[in-house]
């Protein structure tokens, strides 16, 4: 049976380096396509305003923002408006003496560039494949998935299990379980669950995700000798009912999400739960004023490529736990590569 150990090296500076791709690309798209600094120059404005000028939706311009403000080129003010760091206006607007716009705009028609500029007007997520297989890792009724055809359904699944088998035995280590059942929602290849399996003898967990998701998760779950503790339960996490448990997980699944749709799965979740149980959040968090820090701001604009989600902050997932009735717990306690837990417990009454 294989061990399901943390890394003995943290692997977090890779996953830095792989997303930094999305930093030139907002960078580039902010200088060169939308030129934000000289809509800035006169003075700051507040969101809305920006927004309107620019002619994004809030969503991708929550992505654009932060990557800014945490790369210090744009600062927010006490009032809660936009405007620009010294930085930015010594370097980023045309006719100053130290001038690199000229510079940064020379990536301003490669391929990954003009990609994001697209994205960012169309506030829509890139597809899997250019044979139109559909998004590649969300899934919802009405959107065509590959995680719902099997080839690709497997590639992608296993795919992130590269990250949560690095991940997965950290978050065992450190979550609180409350009673004896845990519910995995959007699991996937189980890998979390299988985790707290080990870590917990009498505990027993259902991995709640799409069928052919779902046929990894299960294999998992006899390589390392969990399978009869480990129910896979098909459905539309959304909408099909969820089976009741002491602990529901949501680990990495509300960030391909945007906001309506987090906090109806949240409210889900928060109702499959039985008095005095408790949903955890697993994610990476945002600085609660959303100006950072640099690594979660590039994740997010992975995310708002590859899904309809993006980064949030400890703040804003505390504000759907209290709507959804429960009693978000502080602070977030960190797991590896940049993510943590984040309670909310259900009252007995």
């Amino acid at each position: 049976m294989p061990a399901l150990v943390p890394p003995p090296i943290d692997p977090t500076l890779i996953f830095e380096h792989f997303r930094g791709s999305y930093g030139s690309e907002l960078l580039t798209a902010a200088v060169a396509h939308f030129r934000l600094f000289e809509l800035l120059a006169a003075g700051p404005l507040t969101s809305d305003e920006l927004q309107a000028r620019l002619g994004l939706a809030r969503r991708p311009l929550l992505v654009l923002t932060t990557a800014l403000r945490a790369m210090q080129l744009v600062s927010q003010t006490a009032g809660g408006q936009l405007s620009l760091t010294d930085l930015g206006r010594e370097h980023l607007l045309p006719g100053t003496e130290f001038y690199v716009g000229d510079y940064v705009g020379l990536a301003a028609q490669s391929p990954g560039v003009l990609e994001m500029v697209q994205r960012l007007k169309s506030n829509g997520p890139a597809h899997a494949e250019k044979s139109d297989a559909g998004a590649a890792f969300i899934y919802r009724e009405g959107l065509d998935s590959a995680m719902e055809q099997e080839a690709s359904a497997r590639r992608l699944t296993l795919a992130l299990a590269g990250r949560a088998k690095n991940v997965a035995p950290v978050l065992a280590s450190k979550i609180n379980l409350v009673g004896d059942t845990l519910l995995d929602v959007g699991g996937g290849t189980g890998i979390y669950s299988v985790a707290c399996l080990r870590q917990y003898p009498q505990l027993r967990a259902t991995v709640f995700d799409r069928p052919e998701v779902l046929k990894v998760a299960q294999e998992f779950a006899e390589q390392y000798g969990v399978a009869d503790r480990l129910v896979c339960q098909a459905g539309d996490m959304f909408v099909d009912p969820l089976p009741p448990a002491d602990t529901v997980l949501l680990s990495n699944i509300l960030h391909d999400w945007d906001e309506p749709l987090c906090r109806q799965l949240v409210q889900h979740c928060a109702d499959a739960l039985v008095p005095g149980g408790q949903l955890v959040i697993h994610d990476v968090f945002l600085q609660d004023d959303l100006g950072g820090p640099l690594p979660i701001a590039l994740y997010s604009a992975a995310l708002f490529t590859l899904t309809e989600g993006r980064a949030y902050s400890a703040a804003e997932y505390r504000r759907w736990l209290v709507e959804a009735g429960l009693e978000a717990a502080s602070p977030v306690v960190p797991t590896l590569i940049h993510c943590g837990l984040l309670a909310g417990m259900k009252g007995w009454s």
